[in-house]
């Protein structure tokens, strides 16, 4: 039996990266990837624009407060995908077995490797390949699983690589900030704090029973991670080709009002989809079937995104564009092609910092409670 050893790779600054490539001048100089100056919200921004305390998801005025000279750029996700595809294409031909966890993550099982190669060795060479062919700067990180890996390559970051053998997890985690595991947000590190906890290794003392109780299920999760410990498999990267669904009535409606509600109740069900599944698409396609089982359908090619209102709003226009005869209709269906892997909060361009923050709310009720725990009033 081999000892598992899994690769972390994250290209840094994706998004403002790929503008700086394209256009040197930019290269050193502060970047802000993102929407209107006035209500837009940051998307991603380079190392230089970080030193003034700019983040994702940051409004875009608050940004530019902190750095007035920062360059803004608007964002092109075709060029985004297209140079992600480009790395997904020479990692698939390099790697025995990889998981594409974003647009711009990646994690390699490289288990049994070290016999033939030495996993460390081909992990430098592989990283190397992909910084000279895609022109963008790349961190990884080498360990015994996604947890330690994931955590080793933002230590190293920017543009940096490292590893933690077996044996030497615990004392790698122990002097770091529990705000550095993965999945420990503001919530959970405020309230760590208020009990003490601000390290790992501080962490790793409070027994099992007492964070089951503070923190739920998420207790336990905080338990192992805190001692390393992470069995999740590095799961073979197969893109969607799309995601749908559909409607069949019961009785055969002409309420044009009643079609878009189970339209709308469609749009949100599949957009919490793709978010959940760290998705975004491209083209949208509504299908309708009348009484007398003829049936059509209408597509629309959109920009890039995973946001319920955008999305809603080209449904219901296609809906509005195909059906014409005014007829029972007897099914209506939706379906959304065309994705591609990113994190929807980093591509809406256009949104508001409120838009923004009322997604992940909704989205952590659905989380918690099902993905019908919450709906738009017109579905009900």
């Amino acid at each position: 039996m081999y000892e598992r050893a899994i690769l972390h790779l994250d290209l840094d600054a994706f998004f403002a990266s790929v503008e700086v490539s394209r256009d040197r001048s930019l290269r050193g100089k502060p970047v802000i990837i993102g929407g209107s100056k006035g209500r837009g919200v940051v998307a991603s921004c380079t190392y230089e624009a970080r030193r003034f305390g700019i983040h994702s998801a940051m409004p875009m005025r608050m940004a530019l407060q902190r750095c007035p000279d920062a360059i803004v750029i608007r964002g092109d996700m075709e060029a985004y995908r297209q140079r992600s595809q480009l790395i997904t294409d020479i990692i698939a031909a390099e790697a025995p077995l990889f998981e594409k966890a974003s647009i711009d993550e990646f994690y390699l099982d490289l288990t049994g490797m070290d016999r033939h190669f030495g996993c460390w060795q081909w992990s430098r060479e592989l990283r190397q390949k992909i910084m000279t062919e895609s022109g963008l700067p790349l961190s990884l990180g080498l360990s015994v699983n996604k947890l330690l890996s994931k955590v080793t390559t933002n230590e190293v970051k920017p543009n940096g690589q490292g590893q933690v053998p077996r044996g030497e997890e615990r004392a790698f985690l122990a002097p770091l900030s529990v705000a550095k595991l993965p999945s420990v947000g503001k919530a959970t590190y405020k309230k760590l704090s208020f009990m003490g906890v601000r390290t790992v290794r501080t962490l790793r003392k409070i027994p099992l029973d007492l964070l089951e109780r503070e923190f739920g299920k998420h207790g336990a999760s905080l338990w192992q991670k805190a001692r390393g410990i992470d069995e999740r498999p590095v799961v073979p990267y197969r893109e969607a080709k799309s995601l749908s669904t559909e409607q069949t009535f019961q009785v055969d409606t002409i309420d044009v009002r009643a079609l878009k509600d189970r339209l709308t109740g469609m749009v949100g069900k599949l957009a919490f989809e793709l978010r959940q599944a760290q998705k975004l698409t491209s083209c949208i396609t509504i299908k309708i079937r009348y009484t007398d089982f003829n049936t059509y359908t209408k597509q629309q090619l959109i920009p890039h995104t995973a946001n319920d209102t955008t999305l809603l709003h080209h449904a219901h226009h296609l809906f509005n564009r195909l059906y014409e005869r005014r007829q029972l209709l007897r099914l209506v269906g939706l379906r959304f092609s065309g994705l591609v892997t990113g994190h929807p909060q980093i591509n809406l361009f256009d949104d508001t910092i409120k838009d923004v923050q009322l997604l992940q709310q909704l989205d952590r009720i659905r989380q918690r409670f099902g993905p019908g725990a919450i709906k738009r009033a017109s579905t009900l």
